[in-house]
């Protein structure tokens, strides 16, 4: 069978999961393609994927002084309805050019209705189609009409990926309310492609990360200032945007590395953005977490608070008046948290082995 993934290029998360799945069906007799662009691309270029191809991106999104801006985002995305219906054109004329079986829209759009023009099975991968802000007000309007337009797309595809644990484990509960009539969603699980095992977990350094976006760069700055007055936490921080801190004495920084869960492996705890492939990682390791939310970026915000209630993080609330000293604080209470021990449910909840299951079965009712 050959797969097109299309993949969302906004941070790294949509190309990692994507990737993972992209291997494991290669390993089980499947060709699979991959297209994106920007930053994502960048990196699966770097982690050796095969059958690369370059998309038209949809949105772009901004920010500034570390933290997401909607009201940027949708300056920038002015051309949104051009940009993505030059999208449907490329992505159709790459299944029409692969002959592809199947594609994945991994929180890319325009990639369904291609697929559906050229009467070829989509499913959609997501962990979000409730959109909210945690700054009370803030944008309400837009958000609520973000989340009815997405509510009614997602009965496009022929059913939804949703990469998470089933309920009551989900870490995106809050951001995925499925509607029976509009969407058929399964919660596969995460796309996890490692065994415990393989590593050795140790509890040494303090390990960072926020996404790839260039607007998060402030944030990093702090961490460097608090780690010229805590020579007891080493940093370990990782971002593939320009212009990330030098290292420092107890501050090593990191582009991308070929394998960055081996730096995870021997963290005492984690300082994350909410992202759900990171947390899951945090998890798998269980590792007590940091997350800096952003007030204006819904996801990260709900996610936090799945993790939170868990037990397994401690949720700071970022603003460009958060304190190195409040950040720091955060870092020694969440060093005193044990998170859960979810083993059993990465093993039952296989994310890779459960979306091959579905994609047999979408594909099995397109006799071609």
């Amino acid at each position: 069978m050959k797969i097109l993934f299309v993949i969302c290029g906004e941070g790294l998360g949509h190309a990692s999961r994507s990737s993972k799945l992209a291997r494991y069906l290669t390993e089980h007799g499947h060709t699979c393609h991959l297209a994106s662009y920007g930053r994502a691309l960048a990196f699966l270029k770097k982690e050796s994927i095969p059958n690369l191809h370059e998309t038209v991106r949809e949105v772009v999104l901004e920010g500034e002084g570390g933290y997401f801006s909607l009201t940027k985002t949708l300056r920038s995305s002015s051309h949104v309805i051009m940009d993505l219906y030059h999208a449907f054109g490329d992505v159709r004329r790459l299944i029409q050019k692969l002959d592809v079986d199947l594609v994945i829209a991994d929180t890319m759009y325009a990639a369904v209705p291609a697929a559906r023009i050229e009467k070829i099975p989509a499913l959609f991968m997501t962990n979000q189609n409730r959109f909210a802000s945690a700054a009370a007000g803030e944008d309400a309007i837009q958000w609520r009409a973000l989340s009815s337009i997405v509510d009614h797309y997602l009965t496009v595809p022929d059913a939804i990926i949703v990469p998470d644990f089933a309920p009551p484990w989900t870490i995106c509960g809050d951001n995925i309310v499925p509607n029976p009539e509009h969407g058929e969603y399964h919660f596969v699980g995460p796309m996890m492609d490692e065994n415990i095992g393989n590593f050795e977990v140790r509890k040494e350094t303090v390990f960072a990360s926020f996404g790839g976006e260039p607007f998060k760069i402030p944030l990093y700055n702090k961490l460097k200032e608090i780690g010229k007055n805590r020579p007891d936490l080493p940093f370990e921080v990782f971002s593939t945007a320009e212009g990330i801190p030098k290292n420092g004495y107890n501050f090593e920084t990191f582009g991308y590395v070929p394998d960055i869960r081996q730096h995870m492996a021997k963290a005492r705890v984690m300082i994350l953005h909410g992202g759900l492939t990171t947390l899951h990682d945090a998890i798998f390791f269980q590792k007590p977490s940091v997350i800096i939310i952003d007030p204006y970026h819904p996801e990260q915000w709900n996610n936090a608070r799945k993790v939170a209630e868990m037990g397994a993080g401690i949720i700071v609330e970022g603003s460009p008046d958060l304190s190195m000293l409040e950040l720091s604080e955060a870092i020694d209470r969440a060093m005193l948290l044990t998170p859960p021990d979810l083993s059993e449910q990465f093993r039952t909840q296989n994310g890779r082995a459960n979306a091959l299951k579905l994609i047999e079965e979408t594909v099995e009712k397109y006799p071609r």
